[in-house]
C-alpha cells in the first residue's frame, strides 16, 4: 500500500529536499496553501488537502485540515479491525507521516508595537491538532515539527523502509515540547493583554542553551536554559567573543555582575565572586572606575567576574591583562582591547547591549516542589522618601558615598553591609545571620580605609549596636532603611559620634 505524508510548514526551509527524498521512497505528498504552493513550483507531484477532504479551504484559511478525513487517516489505530473498518466505510485513507511547523506566533509578538489582531491571526489551531494527533499516534505515524530531524528521519527509512518505534516516540515527545512551548507563548502573551497579574496557573518555557560540564559542583549535571523573549541584556542573550565554555558559577556569577554595574550611569566597574561584589568603582573613565574597583579588594577579585558599563579601551585592557579573571562583560571591546584580551586563552570575552537593560523581569526561585515568583527589585533612592534623621546634614562627599553603597548593597546577600567612599567600596560584609556581624566583617575588610567613610545597610538596624561598631571605625555617614521599633536609639547613638544617618524607609533583602 503507498504510504502518505502530509507536509504543511511555516519555516520552509530545508523543505522541498525533505519532500522529494520522500517521493523518492514512494511517499504520496499532500499538503496545503504556501506549501503546497512552494512544492509545485519545485516540480513536486503534490495532493491538496481539499482533495482529500472534499471540502475547500475556507474563512481565510482557518478552516483546512480540520476533517476527519485528515484526523481519521492520522488517529486511527492501523492494527485495530475496528478502526480499519470504519476508515474502509468512509473511504479514508491513513497518512503516515506528517511534517508540520506552526504559525510564526513568538516571532510575531516579539516585534515592537505588534498589535493585538496581527498576534490572534498567528495562533495556529490546525497545526496543533494535526501535530498532537499525529504524536498520539506515534505507535503508527511518523511526525516530524523540526527540520533538524529531517536528514536522521530520510536516513531511517532508506535504511529500514520505516522510523522504529523507539524514534518515533522521541519525535512525538519532541511535539509534544514544541506544542506546549507554543501555547506557553499564547498563555503568556494572552495573559499580559489581558491584565491578569496573578493567573492561577503559570505556563512558562525555555528553550536549551548550552549542556553544562557539570553544576556547582562537579558530581552535579547541569544545563542552561533561556527565555525565547527574554532580555537582551542578559547572560543568556551575550555574545562570547572568545574564550572556553561557560560553566554553572560562570553564569550565576556573570549575572550577578550584570544586575549591580546596570544600577550606574557613569562609568563603572563591578568584580564578583561567588555572586556577591568584592570590588565596585566608579570614575570619569572606565579605566579610572576599574581601577577603583580593583583597589576596593585586590585580593578577592582574582579569579573575578568583572563587568564594565563602557567600551573597553586599551588602557583599561592592559590593566585587566595583568590579573587572573574568568569573564571580563561589556558593551563590546576596541580592537586594540580584544587583541591583549585574547591572548589570554581562557578568559571568556562577552558582550552585551546594554542598550536593551530596561526590559523587565520577573523574579523566579525554585522551592521544593514549587516557584517564588516576585517583581524585579527596581527601587532607587529616586523612587525613595530619604529623610536625614541626625543632626548633622551629610555633606556633598558623604551623599555621592550612601549613593554609590546604596546602590550595590541591594545586591550583596542579606544581611548585608556595605563600607564606601566616593568612587568606591571599601568592605563588603555579606551573608551573615546577624547584622552587626556583617558591618564588622566589612569593617575588617575596610581597615583604616573605614575611618571618613559611609556605612550602607541593606534593612533596618535592630538595636545600636551596628551605629556603635561603626562610630569606632571611623565611619561618618550611614544610610539604611530605618522602621525598627529601637530607630531612636540608633539616631541617638550616631548624634552622639556626629555621624549623619539617613533612612530610606525602602530595606532590599537578597536571599
Amino acid at each position: 500500500m503507498k504510504k502518505r505524508a502530509l507536509i504543511s510548514v511555516s519555516d520552509k526551509s530545508g523543505i522541498v529536499e525533505f519532500t522529494q527524498e520522500l517521493i523518492q521512497l514512494g511517499y504520496e505528498i499532500l499538503s496545503t496553501g504556501g506549501t503546497k504552493k512552494l512544492l509545485s513550483e519545485n516540480g513536486l507531484e503534490v495532493k491538496g488537502v481539499e482533495e482529500v477532504t472534499g471540502f475547500p479551504e475556507i474563512l481565510e484559511g482557518r478552516v483546512k485540515t480540520l476533517h476527519p478525513s485528515i484526523h481519521g487517516g492520522l488517529l486511527a489505530k492501523r492494527g485495530e479491525e475496528s478502526h480499519r473498518l470504519q476508515l474502509e466505510e468512509q473511504g479514508i485513507e491513513g497518512i503516515d507521516l506528517v511534517c508540520v511547523n506552526l504559525y510564526p506566533f513568538q516571532q510575531t509578538i516579539a516585534k515592537p508595537n505588534v498589535s493585538v489582531d496581527d498576534a490572534i491571526e498567528n495562533i495556529d489551531i490546525g497545526g496543533p491538532t494535526m501535530l498532537r494527533a499525529a504524536a498520539k499516534n506515534h505507535a503508527y505515524v511518523t511526525v516530524v515539527v523540526d527540520a533538524l530531524d529531517y536528514d536522521q528521519v530520510i536516513a531511517e527509512l532508506k535504511l529500514n523502509g520505516e522510523v522504529s518505534h523507539e524514534n518515533r516516540r522521541k519525535l512525538a515527545a519532541k511535539v509534544f515540547r514544541h506544542t506546549a512551548a507554543y501555547d506557553a507563548h499564547i498563555a503568556g502573551y494572552m495573559t499580559e493583554v489581558s491584565g491578569e497579574k496573578n493567573p492561577e496557573r503559570l505556563t512558562m518555557t525555555y528553550e536549551l542553551k548550552q549542556n553544562l560540564r557539570y553544576g556547582e559542583n562537579p558530581h552535579q549535571k547541569a544545563s542552561f536554559y533561556r527565555a525565547p523573549l527574554g532580555s537582551e541584556f542578559s547572560v543568556a542573550m551575550a555574545r562570547q567573543l572568545h574564550g572556553k565554555e561557560l560553566s554553572y558559577n560562570n553564569i550565576n556569577d556573570a549575572n550577578a555582575a550584570l544586575q549591580i554595574v546596570k544600577e550606574f550611569t557613569e562609568p563603572a566597574a563591578v568584580a564578583v565572586k561567588h555572586m556577591n561584589p568584592c570590588g565596585v568603582g566608579v570614575g570619569e573613565t572606565i579605566s579610572e572606575a576599574f581601577t577603583k574597583a580593583y583597589e576596593a579588594d585586590s585580593t578577592s577579585i582574582f579569579g573575578g567576574i568583572v563587568a564594565l558599563n563602557r567600551v573597553v579601551d586599551e588602557d583599561t585592557a592592559k590593566q585587566l591583562h595583568e590579573i587572573f579573571l574568568e569573564i571580563v562583560i561589556a558593551p563590546s571591546f576596541t580592537d586594540e582591547a580584544f587583541e591583549i584580551l585574547s591572548g589570554k586563552k581562557n578568559i571568556r570575552l562577552l558582550t552585551v547591549p546594554f542598550e536593551s537593560l530596561n526590559k523587565l523581569e520577573e523574579k523566579i526561585t525554585t522551592v521544593e516542589g514549587g516557584l517564588l515568583v516576585q517583581s524585579d527589585d527596581t527601587f532607587t533612592l529616586d523612587d525613595a522618601d530619604v529623610r536625614v534623621v541626625t543632626k548633622r546634614e551629610p555633606t556633598e562627599e558623604e551623599w555621592a558615598a550612601m549613593k554609590l553603597g546604596w546602590k550595590v548593597v541591594k545586591h550583596v546577600k542579606s544581611n548585608a553591609i556595605v563600607l564606601t567612599d566616593s568612587q568606591m567600596t571599601i568592605g563588603v560584609g555579606a551573608g551573615q545571620m546577624n547584622r552587626v556581624g556583617a558591618a564588622k566583617i566589612a569593617i575588617e575588610q575596610a581597615g583604616g580605609r573605614a575611618a571618613g567613610s559611609s556605612m550602607a545597610s541593606d534593612a533596618f538596624f535592630p538595636m545600636d549596636d551596628t551605629v556603635e561598631a561603626a562610630a569606632k571605625a571611623g565611619v561618618t555617614a550611614i544610610i539604611q532603611p530605618g522602621g525598627s521599633i529601637r530607630d531612636e536609639d540608633s539616631i541617638r547613638k550616631a548624634d552622639e559620634y556626629g555621624i549623619t544617618m539617613v533612612f530610606t524607609g525602602v530595606r532590599h533583602f537578597k536571599h
